[in-house]
């Protein structure tokens, strides 16, 4: 098999469950404890693909030297063209001066067989994720190079601890898993496997800082940072439309409009590949012995078994053939504003609507209450909760969604039971307009869409930090750099407020006793101490 038939499972684009034993990550350390490559040695890239190709030129643009090794006879010499013409287009650009590109060039060069590699002071394998291939090939490669070399997988979905396995050596084994394209995303997660040395985590950390890239510490988990904790941004929104309560386009406005994410999760499947997205999510899922958090979407495994699997085949969620119409989302016709409402205490991560609202000329009483605007049809409109508004007897009730701003935000989500008294669901839709904000009506959907996608990406991050797989911080920069999310899930909980988070997902809870929407012990925690230190 070709070294460079590359098969990445990451689903991040340009756009086994570590547990208490698992191995400690460590803090930050400086570049002193364990320095990082010196720019004069060599680095080796196993694997010509794309990815092989990308990180070759990262390796070269810091001043290494660069062979590129292929077991496909002719594969790395037609790479070693293939990033000289990067290079070349890089000078276009304006961005490399030629005098740098020629040096460059003069550090790069192919190697026809393993033993090419001897006197590397890093490889860096980007090859077909397969367990048995990668296994082999580091088997081989212990072989020819020394006992100091660093060995690196740039696996997305395999367990490095699995891959080293069978080494002489597994201390010097490290996963480094970048994110594509790897000469322009800045994220790279520094994985330590179960035998992994810390001085060659730390090492392999401050070479990536070296090479202009953002590091952060992971241990080697299924998914690990990005592909774990990501899961529930396709997954909510799956679950939302398989429970007929909103379209794929107007799910996808949701989280771009109000959650501030860049693309909504149905066009941003199409983009990745939906076999591609869904073999990770069915990957991360079987790996933790079929949790239900992680649980597989049928919808996507009927689309996936039809053929449509995005841009690549023409058709996914939505048609990408030459003339074809996207579908829009569902927006409701203009409606008239209220004169006025009454807030009833506290709107809590909503409450900046408040000063939106007068802003707007609407007047706006306070009174104590249990956080919700009250319109003057004397509905309540509060921020979705879990609850849903067919549980509520005796009150119209109307859910609006989380939004990241509500300044920012250009529409809003509301849900409302149906057939309740479409005068009253408009004065809702009113008001929100007269905000200057689309407003889309869907479902009755406990926890709307944004809301419970934050949610749940908060729970999983928190787990994930309790269970030592990384940081706080570097969770926190793995999503914001890895799948460009417009805020950490750590941070985003600590706005709205743990306890909030806790209880909507326990409301979830009640609703699908599964598992799925149980508050991890994580996100108890917290949501209790956030509690205590109000009371003190």
């Amino acid at each position: 098999m070709s070294a460079n038939t590359t098969v990445q499972g990451s689903d991040a684009v340009p756009a086994d469950g570590a547990g208490p034993l698992a191995p400690d990550i460590g803090p930050r350390v400086d570049s002193g404890a364990a320095p990082g490559l010196s720019p004069g040695s060599t680095v080796a890239v196993v694997g010509t693909g794309t990815m092989g190709q990308g990180i070759a030129q990262v390796a070269l643009t810091a001043g290494h030297s660069v062979r590129l090794y292929d077991s496909a006879p002719g594969r790395a010499e037609e790479a070693v063209a293939a990033v000289a013409g990067r290079l070349e287009r890089l000078v276009a650009k304006g961005r490399l001066g030629a005098a740098e590109r020629d040096a460059a060039l003069d550090r790069l060069h192919p190697a026809a067989e393993l033993a090419g590699l001897a006197d590397a002071a890093l490889v860096v394998e980007a090859i077909v994720e397969r367990l048995d291939v990668k296994q082999g090939l580091f088997a081989d490669l212990e072989k020819v190079v020394g006992d100091d070399t660093v060995l690196a997988t740039n696996t997305s979905s395999l367990s490095v601890t699995a891959i080293a396995g069978g080494l002489r050596r597994p201390g010097r084994f490290v996963g480094l898993h970048f994110f594509n394209p790897a000469p322009l995303l800045p994220l790279v997660e520094v994985v330590s496997g179960h035998a992994t040395d810390p001085d060659t985590a730390t090492r392999a950390y401050e070479t990536m800082r070296g090479w202009g890239k953002t590091p952060v510490r992971c241990a080697d988990t299924p998914g690990f940072i990005v592909n774990r904790i990501a899961r529930p941004f396709y997954a909510e929104a799956l679950r939302v439309f398989e429970e007929g309560g909103a379209d794929p386009a107007t799910i996808d406005a949701a989280l771009r409009e109000s959650g501030g994410f860049k693309m909504g999760p149905f066009e941003l499947t199409d983009l990745i590949g939906q076999d591609v997205n869904e073999a990770v999510t069915r990957s991360v899922w079987e790996s933790f012995f079929q949790d239900p958090k992680f649980t597989p979407s049928l919808a996507q495994r009927r689309l996936v078994e039809s053929g449509r699997l995005g841009r690549k085949s023409g058709h996914g969620w939505f048609p990408y053939a030459e003339g074809a119409e996207r579908p829009e989302p569902h927006t409701a016709p203009p409606a008239e504003a209220p004169a006025r409402v009454t807030v009833r205490g506290s709107l809590g991560p909503a409450e900046p609507l408040v000063e939106l609202f007068e802003a707007a000329g609407i007047t706006v009483r306070r009174t104590t209450g249990d956080g919700y605007v009250e319109l003057p049809g004397g509905a309540r409109l509060g921020l979705a909760d879990g609850e849903t508004s067919f549980e509520y007897r005796k009150d119209d009730v109307v859910s609006f969604d989380l939004a990241l701003d509500y300044a920012a935000a250009s529409r809003i989500v509301l849900s409302a039971r149906e057939g309740m008294d479409p005068d009253i669901l408009a004065e809702a839709v009113g008001l929100f307009q007269a905000l200057g904000k689309k407003v889309s009506v869907i479902g009755d959907v406990p926890g709307m869409i944004v809301a419970r996608t934050v949610a749940m990406l908060a729970d999983l991050a928190a787990d994930a930090v309790d269970r030592r797989v990384a940081t706080a911080e570097d969770v926190d920069t793995a999503m914001r750099l890895g799948v460009n999310y417009p805020a950490g899930p750590l941070e985003w909980a600590a706005r709205i407020g743990h306890r909030r988070v806790c209880d909507l997902l326990g409301a979830l809870h009640d609703r699908y006793p599964t598992g799925r929407y149980a508050p991890s012990l994580a996100l108890a925690r917290r949501g209790f101490d956030e509690g205590a230190e109000e009371q003190s």
